[in-house]
Parts: C-alpha cells; sequence; structure tokens
C-alpha cells in the first residue's frame, strides 16, 4: 500500500498525469471547434412568410432560402385562402432558424369537406334547421306546399335539386326546406269528393 502512495508522488506519474490532462483539454478544444463549424454556430436563417402561397411558391423560397419542409394535410377549408395555398406554418414567420431546418405547412384543401345529410323528413322545421346547423349545413329558404303538416319538413332542395337523407353536400351549404303549410292537398280533397 505504502508503494502505491509513493508512486502517486513520483515525477513519472505527475508527468504522465499532466500528458493526460493536456490530450484531453486539446481533444475537448478540437472537438467544441469540430461542432461549431458542422452547426453552423451564430449562422441563423429568418423563417419567411409562406401564407397565402402556392405550394410550388413554398418549395421555390424554401429551396431557396436553405429550408427544408413537409407538406401537412388538413381538412379545414379557409374560404379566405387561395386553393392548395399554405395556410399554417410551424415554425412562424419571422423565427431565426438554422439553415437545414425542417419548416411543417399547412395546406388549404380544395374545398370544405362533405357533410351526410341528416334525415330531417317529418321533422318540424324548427328542429330541421337546428339539426342541419348542427353538422355544418344552412337553411337558405322555406318553401310551402299544400300539406296537412304545418311547418313539417317534407323534402329538400340544394341549387335547385332535390336531395335527400344520406346524401352528401360540402360543409357551409345552404338548402331549401319544402314544408307543409296546414292545408289539405288538392289530391286528397278529390279523393275525399270522390267518396
Amino acid at each position: 500500500m505504502r508503494d502505491f502512495f509513493d508512486f502517486l508522488k513520483s515525477k513519472t506519474f505527475l508527468v504522465q498525469l499532466g500528458l493526460a490532462l493536456v490530450v484531453v483539454i486539446v481533444l475537448c478544444i478540437i472537438t467544441l471547434q469540430w461542432l461549431k463549424s458542422t452547426t453552423n454556430h451564430g449562422e441563423f436563417v429568418e423563417v419567411p412568410d409562406f401564407s397565402k402561397l402556392s405550394v410550388q411558391e413554398m418549395r421555390k423560397i424554401a429551396e431557396e432560402t436553405g429550408l427544408r419542409y413537409e407538406v401537412l394535410d388538413s381538412t379545414n377549408y379557409n374560404p379566405d385562402y387561395p386553393r392548395f395555398s399554405i395556410l399554417d406554418q410551424n415554425p412562424v414567420a419571422g423565427t431565426k432558424v438554422k439553415d437545414n431546418r425542417k419548416i411543417y405547412f399547412t395546406v388549404n384543401p380544395s374545398g370544405y369537406k362533405k357533410i351526410t345529410v341528416p334525415d330531417i323528413i317529418q321533422v318540424t322545421q324548427r328542429n330541421a334547421s337546428s339539426m342541419l346547423r348542427a353538422v355544418g349545413l344552412d337553411v337558405q329558404r322555406v318553401t310551402y306546399i299544400d300539406e296537412i303538416g304545418k311547418d313539417m319538413v317534407y323534402q329538400m332542395k340544394f341549387k335547385g335539386k332535390y336531395v335527400k337523407p344520406g346524401d352528401k353536400l360540402p360543409k357551409t351549404s345552404k338548402v331549401e326546406l319544402i314544408c307543409g303549410n296546414g292545408k289539405i292537398p288538392n289530391s286528397a280533397r278529390i279523393k275525399a269528393d270522390s267518396n
């Protein structure tokens, strides 16, 4: 045990310890310089504003700026933006990022997603309007026909064509409700009179 402590105090051990420390310090300096050069330390790119640009325009600018990108689909159509244009980006415009950083883009779809028309036949106009609004549709107007059920929905139209429950319409579409006015239809009166 005494020999071990004597070795720790010896000149040979101290020289080797000093050399080992110098090697570790030199390796740390070389590693830090290498990291600084490969990670572009202190070099930043400002993220441009890509909003409302087409995907083709976005690709060109991203490549010129030295940024990578990934396009994400969106199901929420925004009528204030052109179709297939950039809705959102992450990181946001003006953020300083490293060269070759990946930017994530959300693209505006070509239109509203399709909504299934609920079954509102034989439902009151008031309830039918609520059911339509709940799924993202709306009532443009109400037309009345001679039918006994006052304010009862008998048919629906979209852009002049009849629509039935289960059909698909773009979200925010406006439909026409054809409701009863509480009067007996002429065909029913004729049948009643002939009997």
